[in-house]
């Protein structure tokens, strides 16, 4: 599947995306069910919440390594990044994440979705149960 990013203007506050991963239009809004897959969108770090507290530290090699990647030919594979209520969530990537960071970097690309407050709740036990392991 091929993904781009769109350079808009800093002055440009609110927009809409429509994507699917099945390559199907948008259905229409009259439409009683209306599922919108995931967006890729360049997002500000500093709009991303990292919900979890590390239990262990990034790979210092591997950001290194992603680093040297990113400057060479950019970031290849999106981070996760679930929205809720307009707030970015980011579950995975820790990577990345940090190499942007490092890189001073001000945004990073991301695949996110829409979730509730319900699939919030679920990813943070489950990611804190597979933590424990």
């Amino acid at each position: 599947m091929a993904s781009f990013v769109v350079p808009l203007p800093n002055r440009l506050r609110s927009f809409s995306v429509f994507a699917s991963s099945n390559g199907a239009p948008p259905r229409d809004s009259n439409s009683q069910s209306q599922t919108v897959g995931p967006v890729i969108l360049e997002l500000p770090l500093e709009k991303i919440r990292r919900p979890l507290m590390r239990t262990r530290a990034n790979d210092p090699n591997k950001v290194e390594e992603l680093m040297n990647s990113i400057q060479e030919i950019g970031l290849q594979v999106p981070i996760d990044v679930l929205e809720v209520d307009g707030v970015y969530y980011g579950f995975s990537g820790c990577h990345r994440y940090e190499a942007h960071q490092r890189l001073g970097l001000p945004t990073i690309r991301c695949k996110v979705r829409r979730g509730t407050k319900e699939t919030l709740r679920f990813y943070s036990d489950f990611l804190l149960l597979s933590n424990d392991s």
